[in-house]
């Protein structure tokens, strides 16, 4: 398989593995115009309990049993590479961070009163890797002012999926090594307020993955339906 093969493979599986267990809504924009950029989408969360402003709760859509789902921007690097994933890479996605910050589109809504209310949608930034993170890497994204999640996805080995294992193909392609966010995103004062988890879920016969926790309890995960997300997606990636 080409580097090129290689390269889109793994990005798929990053999108497939984001929209079955952490509730991202993803699609692949990687090409030569990319600007650093392989995936994009939105993260669809709870609103945070503890924030009283109304803007926490712009651009809430609803699951099927009724609970409320904010969307938070999302954006990723995914890299099939050999050598461990450097730093440059966090920096690289600061800079794309910043220029999305700076030209973003804006979520909007309107009080009884008639005031309109509108407020940036947050960005969080993922570097998805095949190999690990160098020690220099993981100083840099964890210290970083923005929000930061990064993700180990172990190499498949040739033939797993014939190993004899109870894990299904699918099952292990969908492995997850290590999942960690900073203090930018998951600390007290970061995007999500200290209200999410990500907890090491497995089953017996599983090498487990991590999995979303809110406020205590698992996370339901949860994309809106194709029709919806599409709209959603192309009001609310692009610039002001």
């Amino acid at each position: 398989m080409s580097a090129v093969h290689r390269g889109i493979a793994f990005e798929e599986r990053s999108r497939r593995i984001l929209q079955t267990y952490l509730s991202m809504s993803i699609r692949r924009v990687g090409g030569a115009s990319d600007g650093g950029i392989d995936l994009q989408g939105w993260w669809w969360l709870p609103p945070p309990a503890n924030v009283s402003d109304s803007s926490a709760t712009l651009g809430v859509l609803y699951t099927d049993t009724g609970e409320p789902r904010r969307r938070v921007r999302v954006i990723a690097q995914c890299k099939a590479e050999s050598k461990k994933m450097g730093p440059n890479y966090v920096r690289e996605m600061e800079g794309v961070l910043h220029t999305l910050n700076a030209t973003a589109g804006h979520a909007v809504a309107s009080h009884e009163d008639g005031s309109i209310i509108t407020e940036p949608i947050p960005t969080v930034a993922l570097l998805i890797s095949q190999s690990n993170f160098t020690r220099s890497t993981l100083l840099r994204a964890m210290s970083s002012p923005l929000p930061f999640l990064l993700m180990y996805l172990p190499p498949l080995a040739p033939g797993a999926q014939r190993s004899g294992s109870e894990e299904s193909e699918e099952e292990i392609e969908d492995q997850i090594g290590t999942a960690m966010w900073n203090a930018a995103l998951g600390g007290e004062s970061g995007l999500l307020r200290a209200e999410a988890e990500l907890r090491w879920e497995r089953k017996i016969g599983d090498v487990g993955r991590p999995g979303l926790w809110w406020d205590g309890k698992k996370l339901m995960n949860w994309v809106p339906p194709e029709t919806k997300l599409d709209v959603e997606m192309e009001d609310g990636l692009q610039p002001a």
